[in-house]
């Protein structure tokens, strides 16, 4: 197996800095269903598979996120397979602009605002703790929540910006820009290294990323399953 977090980053997390988060055993793991539907096993042999499968939710589904192509385990049906663009910025973060919003922290408070948001946007899996992964900001305009981003998986010394979604009426306005370049600074002021992951054919999400100063770093798979 790969000595690098990021090539297996659900198993990376739910075994090291999220581990409280994980259900299951050493076979096999998953993030509490509540903050979402991510899960690994830890090899591909017969066991971890089974124990895997074993996780999957009566209704719903379980998304697995690897370095290589993931075989489907016994007993679980396929339900969607992708390709992700896994990106890192390993410089200083962006700037501010003289014109970017006022960014403000989210909490409990804004939890339905988000989730509306998120059922809107689709950032990528949401569920009622997403929110708490870790902080989250958003921007307002007459109380409205228009945009947000904030941050998902922790690996050693490198955090995930995550969430990233604008409403439709509102995107033009450099809301995300501003939104992932005040996350990314949060993070480079804790000394740790953004990440994030976008689906590989999304031209233009990889160059707003990459205009802010993230770069490739490998392709991912992603894997949904369901029973």
């Amino acid at each position: 197996m790969s000595a690098h977090p990021l090539d297996r980053p659900i198993l990376s997390i739910l075994t090291g800095r999220q581990a409280h988060l994980a259900q299951g055993d050493a076979r096999a793991v998953r993030i509490d269903g509540d903050y979402g539907p991510f899960g690994a096993a830890a090899d591909t042999g017969a066991a971890a598979q089974a124990a895997l499968a074993a996780l999957v939710p009566e209704r719903g589904e379980l998304w697995l996120v690897e370095g290589e192509a993931w075989p489907l385990p016994p007993g679980t049906r396929e339900v969607k397979r992708a390709i992700l663009t896994q990106m890192v910025a390993e410089g200083t973060p962006p700037e501010p602009r003289a014109d970017d919003p006022l960014i403000a922290p989210l909490g409990e408070a804004d939890a339905a605002e988000m989730t509306a948001l998120a059922e809107h946007a689709k950032p990528g899996p949401w569920g009622p703790k997403t929110h708490l992964y870790g902080p989250f900001f958003g921007v307002r305009e007459e109380g409205r929540l228009l945009a947000m981003a904030g941050q998902r998986m922790l690996v050693p010394g490198m955090a995930e910006v995550s969430g990233v979604a604008t409403w439709a009426d509102c995107r033009g306005r450099g809301l995300a820009r501003a939104l992932i370049g005040h996350v990314m600074r949060a993070m480079a002021q804790r000394g740790e290294m953004p990440f994030l992951h976008s689906y590989a054919d999304n031209e233009g999400a990889i160059a707003l990323y990459e205009s802010l100063g993230f770069r490739e770093r490998r392709q991912v798979h992603v894997l949904v399953i369901a029973r």
